[in-house]
């Protein structure tokens, strides 16, 4: 089945992202790019996933991240049975990803963008 969304286009996006030389350049071109909300909602997924791959329970992922159970169970979904870009992601980000004060701060308002 061909990838419908590998498009030219995204390949310029990932080209991007691949390319920058600092997490300072990233976050610059994320704040250009994306909401302050799609930026946290982000975020708040890689949480999701470093959670559950850690053994946490939906019910702690929950609690801990603010996240609804449908993104909790789209992501547990994409751990188990997706591409891989998850644990890549985790790998990169180790034990440094670790943030208990951050988890779970999505703006709650459009005002907040």
């Amino acid at each position: 089945m061909p990838d419908k969304l590998r498009t030219q286009l995204v390949d310029n996006l990932l080209t991007v992202l691949a390319t920058m030389d600092s997490t300072d350049e990233v976050y610059d071109f994320l704040l250009d790019l994306c909401t302050v909300r799609e930026i946290a909602e982000m975020s708040q997924r890689l949480e999701v996933a470093r959670l559950l791959a850690d053994g946490q329970s939906y019910v702690y992922v929950q609690d801990v991240t603010g996240a609804s159970a449908t993104t909790i169970s789209r992501v547990s979904k994409c751990l188990n049975y997706g591409s891989g870009g998850y644990g890549r992601a985790l790998a990169i980000i180790g034990d440094s990803g670790r943030d208990e004060r951050d988890a779970g701060a999505v703006p709650s308002s459009p005002a907040e963008e």
